[in-house]
């Protein structure tokens, strides 16, 4: 069975529900293979339909508690929730925990519930480059909810953004004040604010703190629309208590109300910003491997060296190198 067929196989028994084939499948396109890009080519049309919720914030904030708490909050409704945990790699050894399912144990035997761990793999804003591709497959194989988790760290947490249609940033007290959130550029992409660990004190004020903030921000908005310029999200402030399920039933009370209101308004059209978004982060990190792929060709790889050591050497600026990089990848082509 060639690579290509393999794929379409795993992908035809993980839309019959064998959860077997689907892990295969995702460990597949993880690597980048041949089967895991068969079976996505074959999976991707039936796309489309589930809610992609990126929960980012910095860490130590309790995401992963949270995440868990928003599965246990579907599956009492009988929902069937998928997970994407992004662990971050080690920059030595390039090796990972994939440690966050230690947290979601309780639902390692419930059928409908996958939580899949993944490397970051170096890529920069705490996304592994797999994680569209995994949250494609999941809603392809009959996944309503797709809970995508960020590494965690922190002032580059923002990406999760562009392909999430909710994104949620967990705060949590005495780890900083507002300054700090808006440092972190989180609130300028967050459609909720979750102050986690709600039971601790300051947990009511930093609450206060941010709902006060955004409010102020709104008359900057109004003067930037007049502008014609974008204007940063205005999201809602909640306070939870993962460990406890405090405040969980209202997180994802006003989750659901986020993806109604999507719904309605675009219809799941391809002009909807967030698939629009979505589809450029897929198509430009394709993009990007091809063509380090095909730079790293052994044909290539003298001339590559050669200029990796001029720009070493300061001999040509590494503008210089890279236009010479892709003119050599134009003339192949012709």
């Amino acid at each position: 069975m060639t690579p290509t067929d393999r794929g379409r196989v795993l992908a035809d028994r993980a839309r019959g529900g064998d959860r077997r084939a689907l892990a295969r499948l995702l460990t597949e396109i993880e690597d980048r293979s041949a089967a895991g890009e068969a079976g996505l080519r074959r999976l991707y049309p039936l796309a489309g339909r589930a809610h992609l919720v990126g929960v980012t914030g910095a860490p130590g904030a309790g995401k992963s508690t949270l995440v868990a708490a928003l599965v246990g909050e579907a599956r009492k409704a009988d929902r069937p929730a998928a997970v994407v945990a992004i662990d971050p790699s080690s920059p030595i050894t390039g090796g990972a925990i994939l440690g966050d399912r230690v947290r979601m144990q309780a639902y390692a035997g419930d059928h409908d519930v996958f939580i899949r761990s993944m490397a970051a793999r170096g890529h920069a804003g705490g996304l592994a480059t797999a994680t569209v591709a995994a949250a494609a497959v999941f809603d392809a194989v009959g996944f309503p909810i797709v809970f995508i988790e960020t590494v965690g760290t922190g002032q580059s947490e923002v990406e999760v953004a562009a392909i999430a249609d909710s994104t949620v940033v967990v705060q949590a007290p005495e780890m900083g004040d507002e300054v700090q959130a808006i440092k972190a550029g989180l609130l300028e992409v967050a459609d909720i604010v979750v102050v986690n660990k709600g039971d601790r004190p300051g947990a009511q004020r930093a609450a206060a703190q941010l709902r006060a903030m955004l409010t102020v921000g709104a008359q900057h908005d109004r003067a930037a629309q007049a502008a014609g310029r974008p204007t940063p999200k205005r999201p809602d402030v909640l306070v939870a208590t993962a460990a406890t399920g405090e405040g969980v039933p209202e997180l994802m009370a006003a989750l659901d109300r986020r993806e109604a209101r999507r719904r309605d308004a675009d219809g799941g059209s391809a002009s909807d910003p967030t698939r629009l978004a979505r589809a450029r982060a897929q198509v430009d990190g394709i993009l990007g491997e091809r063509l380090r792929a095909r730079l790293g060709d052994p044909d290539r790889q003298a001339a590559m060296a050669a200029r990796y050591a001029a720009v070493a050497a300061h001999e040509i600026d590494p503008y210089t190198a890279a236009d010479q990089a892709l003119d050599d990848l134009v003339g192949a082509d012709r």
